[in-house]
């Protein structure tokens, strides 16, 4: 059998949409539930997603030595400022190391940048709901509307792309 044989081109030609297919997949969970969680914020309060149940929330996969998730820090802040009153909620999810970063260094930071929202410390059943078995990558924001399915996802800075998100939903 040849590789131009019609059976062959159409092995190859499958595999490469499965390989298409699956990476967008992996690309955007717009449509979704968003997976329900339960995280330790600062004060070692238990904090759920179905907490929430109603709002808009901005679920912020981050860390502090991250240089594009300190830049989007003020953005958040700014968010949190003019619509907490519409109903909008940030949880910042920490994704660093415990042993490295400990709680009283996150809550000096979160003063140092004045993070006026909730930060959460991330566990790896989160990344896995969120991320699945691949590499994550930091920043990654996901915009879950008031009936709980995720609407958008950034991946990176992207500057006043949330706030266009969150009107489309106010």
């Amino acid at each position: 059998m040849t590789f131009n044989s019609r059976s062959n081109i159409r092995v190859l030609v499958l595999i490469i949409m499965v390989f298409l297919f699956h990476g967008c997949s992996k690309k955007s969970n717009a449509g979704y539930t968003a997976p329900d969680f339960t995280l330790s914020d600062l004060s070692d309060k238990r904090v759920s997603l179905k907490d929430y149940e109603g709002n808009i929330v901005l679920l912020d996969f981050w860390a502090t030595w991250c240089p594009p998730c300190r830049q989007s820090i003020p953005e958040l802040v700014d968010l949190q400022k003019r619509y907490q009153d519409q109903g909008i909620v940030i949880l910042g999810i920490s994704m660093d190391d415990p042993k490295q970063f400990n709680n009283q260094y996150l809550m000096a930071f979160k003063e140092k940048f004045k993070i006026n929202y909730s930060i959460l410390r991330a566990n790896g059943q989160v990344a896995l709901d969120y991320f699945g078995a691949s590499n994550m990558a930091i920043p990654t924001l996901f915009v879950v509307n008031r009936e709980g399915k995720i609407v958008d996802k950034f991946v990176g800075f992207m500057p006043g792309q949330v706030e266009k998100s969150l009107k489309k939903l106010l």
